[in-house]
């Protein structure tokens, strides 16, 4: 690759960035300073008031995402991969002894995001559609039904893939910021004092004087940063280097200037604290700039949507949720896909939140617990990284990270203040997610248990049915691949399939799928065979979180190398169980159906591993659990 080539692929994969991962956080300006107005705005601002507030937002934006996430945890990566299964997964590799606890970290951390999917696009699209009301006020009764029809849109769209509309996200989202540094600057005049925000005294005076209002208020400036954690998320899709570029060329700077403009404008201005974003424009760009608004908040969504699409993936391959299906919406990126579950649970729950709050006023009250606790859960994962991977020393850790997580404990804090006006929202969503994932892997490992009980091991079960004898199942040519989670038991499909149809093939695979704690695995450490007898062989096929587990081209590579075996005359056998509560199976009852119903739920293996749909046989049994 020549040097032209690297600079224009490095630029891309910077807008790209642009576009994908600073959505969200990109539209925080349409609420973030407003809301945080609001708990002191009863009886009109100060300036020291409305200077020490910006002074705050600057310098979250500085400490939070620019320190913590540009500069810092992008480096802490899994094979290139970021986020926070990714980083579980790299952690359970070295964390030794009883890993329950970082488990629930990593899991809470995920429900997190996944609750945050939910909330980001209602609020996102409420409060850009919202601009309406002041090109017109006739139009305020529409603006929830227009604000439905866009997420209904949004969501209708997602099976056909990003891949057409990703390559016009970039584009719109560097004329979204150029535009808020626009409105910025043309409204720095109105009160140049406002620059005196980069000294943060005027942020810690502003909290010392306002007391517990201090506090109320930084739940609200949290949402200037809502979206940081896409920032780790997305890593592996555009590199270190293209995300850190865009944020300190493009990104910082333009809400920087559009958070000092909106500032200068409420002090030159009191009354425009109603909604001092959009009457920041006059009244001709008004509703150009609520079109520009508005496809900016989908665009957010779908980064978000995208996220949660990514995030159940990595959870499914990890263990943590039962299989479901998963699309791949383009040939050629590996990285978008379409769950249509995952879809239909984001829609049911992001419209609930549209109608029960309906304004984004009523939503950003609900808003910030759920990403303060996922940054909470990264910084922890992230001081355990620093210890085990990059072996710091204690001291070192300690002053890097304790300040970061004690100012986001003060930010939870501020935000568990919301819990009564609608911050219980986000709590009982991750607590749900939280309980699916902890049944699914309490209720595997007991089933697990109680199987292993009654399972003959393997090489005894061989040189049983290896001996001459009367009774010796009749030889079949072809070849049986059984899929078993536990190669050293004889799966239940090889005994019923011999106690049902006396007979054995000429060559059988006991085949087990291992998913690594990387996201993706060489194709030279794809397969490993065992040759256990003359018609026996173990294979074992590795796949990474972050792949699809695509059986069928796997033994497309055995072929390759040799393994001899038509595909045509091969046959795969699976094992299906019909589970049955048993209210001594050391899970309550309540929870033994509920783990039943997600086994019930689960995509068929077939379809899960790609296996070729005329060649899979199924035999039953039933389970107590």
């Amino acid at each position: 690759m020549t040097r032209e080539q690297k600079i224009r692929r490095f630029l891309l994969l910077s807008l790209g960035s642009v576009g994908v991962v600073y959505g969200d956080i990109g539209t925080s300006p349409l609420y973030a300073f407003r809301e945080a107005l609001r708990p002191i705005a009863h009886d009109g601002v100060t300036h020291d008031e409305v200077v020490g507030l910006i002074s705050l937002m600057i310098w979250t934006l500085t400490l939070i995402v620019t320190l913590k996430y540009v500069l810092f945890l992008l480096r802490a990566d899994n094979h290139g991969e970021g986020g926070t299964l990714s980083l579980l997964a790299l952690l359970m590799k070295f964390v030794k002894g009883h890993t329950s606890w970082l488990f629930f970290l990593g899991v809470a951390g995920a429900a997190l995001f996944i609750g945050d999917a939910m909330i980001a696009p209602a609020l996102s699209v409420l409060s850009a559609v919202e601009g309406l009301k002041l090109v017109t006020p006739a139009l305020s009764s529409y603006v929830v039904p227009i604000s439905v029809v866009i997420l209904l849109l949004l969501f209708a769209v997602q099976s056909r893939g990003t891949a057409a509309v990703s390559n016009f996200f970039g584009p719109i989202m560097v004329v979204w910021f150029l535009v808020l540094a626009a409105g910025g600057i043309s409204h720095l005049n109105d009160d140049l004092s406002i620059l005196a925000a980069f000294n943060p005294l005027y942020a810690a005076t502003f909290l010392f004087n306002e007391g517990y209002i201090g506090i109320v208020v930084l739940g609200a400036v949290f949402l200037t940063v809502t979206g940081a954690e896409a920032l780790y998320a997305d890593l592996g899709h555009f590199g270190r280097r293209p995300i850190q570029w865009a944020w300190f060329c493009l990104v910082f700077p333009s809400l920087t200037l559009n958070y000092l403009g909106q500032g200068a404008l409420v002090l030159k201005h009191p009354e425009a604290i109603s909604n001092p974003f959009y009457l920041m424009f006059p009244d001709w760009a008004l509703l150009p700039v609520v079109i520009l608004a508005t496809c900016a908040t989908i665009i957010a969504s779908q980064a978000v949507i995208t996220g949660a699409f990514s995030l159940t993936r990595q959870a499914i391959h990890l263990g943590f949720l039962p299989r479901m299906e998963i699309l791949h919406t383009s040939e050629t990126q590996t990285g978008q896909i379409y769950l249509p579950s995952v879809n239909t649970l984001l829609l049911f729950g992001v419209m609930s939140l549209v109608f029960i709050f309906g304004s984004s006023e009523s939503l950003a009250t609900a808003y910030g617990i759920s990403v303060t606790g996922a940054m909470v859960v990264d910084t922890l994962l992230a001081y355990l990284f620093v210890r085990l991977l990059w072996k710091w020393p204690l001291y070192l850790a300690l002053i890097i990270l304790v300040p970061l997580f004690a100012l986001e404990m003060v930010f939870l804090g501020a935000n568990m203040l919301k819990i009564h006006d609608g911050g219980y929202v986000p709590v009982l969503i991750a607590a749900a997610i939280i309980l699916v994932m902890w049944t699914w892997m309490r209720g595997t490992r007991i089933l697990h248990e109680k199987t292993r009980h009654t399972d003959i091991p393997l090489p005894a079960f061989i040189k049983s049915i290896e001996k001459k004898s009367e009774h010796a199942p009749v030889e079949v040519p072809g070849t049986a691949i059984f899929l078993t989670s536990d190669p050293e038991s004889t799966p239940a499909a090889l005994l019923h399939n011999i106690k049902h149809n006396h007979v054995l093939h000429a060559q059988n695979f006991i085949l087990t799928i291992r998913t690594a704690n990387t996201p993706k695995v060489p194709k030279e450490e794809r397969y490993s065979v065992q040759k256990i007898s003359d018609r026996f062989s173990l294979l074992e096929l590795n796949f990474g979180f972050m792949e699809m587990q695509n059986v069928s081209q796997a033994l497309g590579l055995l072929r390759k190398s040799g393994l001899k075996f038509d595909i045509m005359s091969t046959s795969f056998y699976l094992g299906r169980r019909k589970l049955v509560p048993d209210a001594q199976s050391g899970m309550p009852q309540w929870q033994d159906r509920l783990f039943i119903g997600l086994a019930n739920a689960a995509i068929d293996p077939s379809d899960y591993f790609r296996l070729p749909a005329n060649r899979v046989v199924e035999l039953g049994s039933h389970v107590i659990i």
